[in-house]
């Protein structure tokens, strides 16, 4: 059964580790996360863009699946399905086909309209028993269309959002989506120190884990951050995989063809990615 990330994340805070936020593509990646999740005992947040939805045709198909595969696999970790970068509307839209979590990115709104939105959707989560995440300052690369620089959040105005009693807060600490640049300049541990001060116990969120070297994402879970997303990593794993299958002719040989052959060493691919990130974030055993 899903559950909100609230409890998951307020142990993981205590605990000074984090727990990974993978996001999922199709019916592949969220087996693969599920039962590596199962298999190291760990609890694990699937997330979803707004893409991937459409993509997957609809929230309800996804809710769905996930469901579907929680009782056929003897799923027994918590779970969390969580709506990734959402706009005001797809966060209702996630609320009412059954997720478990959503968040409300309010980033590229002014301050005032980032909180107005914001409080309404604490008041809708608190009433269903879903988790909110909010975030302030943009995240930089390209997520869904959406670009930023990497910029820094204002610890002051981190509180004013976390004040309003949404569950985790993404801020933005000079991490990006996607592949980091050869000129990226780290992440800002004096920001994030910054707004750990001003929030206190609320989990913080890591957006863009691909590429962060393993000690800054050890330091930033020191510092206070308890949710990690992973995206990137895993589709690049997966690419690999299967284009050396491919390369390999492996396809063509016997019913290599069939999809869930050809698919298999991406999947296997994606379950290792996960595993290592489970490993790094220290969630391993504490389902």
């Amino acid at each position: 059964m899903l559950v909100s990330a609230k409890e998951m994340l307020d142990k993981a805070k205590a605990g000074h580790y984090a727990v990974g936020h993978f996001n999922i593509n199709n019916l592949e990646w969220a087996k693969a996360i599920l039962i590596t999740a199962q298999e190291n005992n760990s609890p694990v947040i699937l997330g979803v863009s707004e893409g991937a939805g459409k993509y997957m045709c609809g929230y309800k198909t996804i809710v769905g699946m996930v469901n579907g595969m929680l009782e056929y696999l003897k799923i027994t970790v918590p779970v969390a399905l969580h709506l990734d970068h959402g706009s005001y509307e797809g966060a209702l839209a996630c609320i009412d086909a059954g997720f478990s979590s959503v968040m409300f990115d309010g980033s590229h709104y002014p301050i005032e309209e980032n909180i107005a939105k914001t409080k309404e959707l604490v008041k809708i989560c608190r009433e269903k028993g879903i988790s909110l995440e909010a975030e302030v300052g943009a995240i930089g690369g390209v997520e869904d269309g959406v670009v930023g620089k990497g910029e820094c959040a204002d610890p002051k105005e981190c509180k004013m959002i976390a004040d309003l009693g949404v569950d985790m807060l993404a801020a933005g600490i000079g991490n990006i989506h996607g592949v980091y640049p050869d000129n990226w300049e780290g992440l800002s541990f004096e920001t994030l120190d910054a707004v750990q001060k001003l929030t206190g116990k609320m989990p913080l969120v890591l957006h863009g884990g691909t590429g962060i070297p393993a000690d800054m994402v050890r330091k930033a879970i020191d510092l206070g951050v308890s949710k990690v997303n992973v995206n990137t990593e895993c589709q690049l794993a997966f690419a690999a995989a299967t284009r050396k299958y491919i390369e390999e002719g492996k396809d063509k040989s016997g019913k290599g063809f069939d999809p869930r052959k050809l698919l298999a060493p991406g999947f296997e691919a994606i379950k290792a990615t996960v595993k290592e990130k489970m490993e790094l974030f220290g969630s391993v055993n504490k389902a």
